[in-house]
């Protein structure tokens, strides 16, 4: 799912190239693709595309199948221990597929907005560009005019409400807490029952997706060019402030470091105590959010059309340019592969040719 699991830390536990890689294949879609993809068992390549299409890739980049929804898809796929495959349409729908077939399995509504397609506030209020967050107990987790718990069977198991729209992944604590943020300027906590636990208030709009930490910090940054850390029952840790609006998933290191891009082109190190450590400067806006690999490695793209690849001390290891803005989230299969959306349509496959994946220790 995206960033890896429901507490959103974006670990990989594999080890990135030490050399450039190269593009092995790419695939056309019909329209740009901020999803970040997911990987199967099989190994099949899942993404959604601005071509309002969930598209499901084999090997070499070959289209097993795609399936046209009513609108845009921002959503990052889900895959489920049975092979499910959740993902969330700008229709006002989440969807679960059959990984073979490429049929749904069902179809559940978000919302009752009247405007379902389309732009603007009325026609975005109930779309479905959040996660989908796969927790515990089997439960599936997305955002539109509130959050949502949504059973595995496409039931409803609860709807919490919003002042704003959440498009924020929710995160999911240990103890079954949901975390998402809201164009309200709220980030909220929801019990595991549906009720609220707290929230707290950010001073713009909240569209980065929380990352929980190993010590149950909540990480997430915001429209007001802050990123916060709250306490497991929502009180301020502490508040970084960056040059631009944060709408990156914070990525946690092994050691608490913390990693997010933000708007003014800069890739933030931020320590456990909210002090800098260090920055990298890109050519634009950074909204990808960061991959670290075992070895502490770090993969992230931006909106100057390069994918980067840093050191855990924030020097350059290399970087590659790609035909448009990269603002999807990279992942990184255990054969070395790199997967990566762009805004010219396409889905990059990159690997090194000395590329050898490295299991987690």
């Amino acid at each position: 799912m995206f960033r890896f699991g429901p507490a959103h830390r974006g670990r990989s536990a594999f080890a990135l190239p030490d050399q450039v890689p190269e593009i092995l294949w790419t695939h056309d879609t019909g329209g740009p693709v901020y999803s970040s993809p997911a990987i199967a068992a099989d190994g099949a390549v899942l993404v959604g595309s601005h071509d309002g299409k969930l598209h499901a890739l084999g090997p070499g980049g070959l289209a097993r199948w795609f399936f046209a929804t009513g609108d845009l898809v921002f959503s990052s796929p889900a895959i489920a221990a049975d092979g499910t495959i959740y993902v969330g349409s700008d229709d006002d729908h989440l969807y679960a597929f059959d990984p073979g077939s490429g049929k749904p399995k069902w179809v559940f509504q978000i919302g009752s907005c009247p405007q379902r397609v389309g732009v603007g506030p009325d026609a975005s209020r109930c779309d479905v560009d959040a996660g989908p967050t796969l927790g515990p107990g089997g439960g599936i987790f997305t955002g539109g005019d509130g959050l949502y718990a949504v059973n595995p069977d496409g039931t409803l198991r609860w709807r919490f409400a919003t002042g704003g729209h959440v498009s924020s992944a929710p995160a999911v604590l240990p103890d079954g807490t949901v975390v998402a943020g809201c164009q309200d300027n709220l980030i909220y906590a929801v019990a595991p029952d549906g009720t609220k636990r707290w929230d707290f208030r950010a001073g713009d709009d909240v569209e980065s997706s929380p990352a929980v930490g190993d010590d149950g910090t909540i990480y997430v940054g915001a429209d007001d060019q802050k990123l916060y850390a709250l306490n497991p029952d929502g009180t301020l840790r502490w508040a970084f402030t960056a040059g631009g609006d944060i709408r990156a998933s914070p990525t946690i290191g092994e050691g608490g470091m913390v990693y997010v891009g933000a708007f003014d082109a800069l890739f933030y190190a931020v320590r456990r105590d909210g002090t800098l450590a260090w920055t990298f400067r890109t050519g634009d806006r950074v909204v990808s959010s960061a991959l670290v690999d075992v070895h502490g490695a770090l993969l992230f793209g931006s909106q100057d059309d390069r994918l980067y690849a840093l050191e855990r001390d924030g020097r350059l290891r290399w970087s590659v340019e790609l035909g448009g803005d990269v603002d999807s989230s990279p992942v990184l299969a255990s054969d070395g592969t790199i997967y990566v959306g762009s805004d010219d349509k396409k889905l990059y496959a990159l690997r090194a040719r000395s590329s050898v994946a490295a299991p987690a220790p």
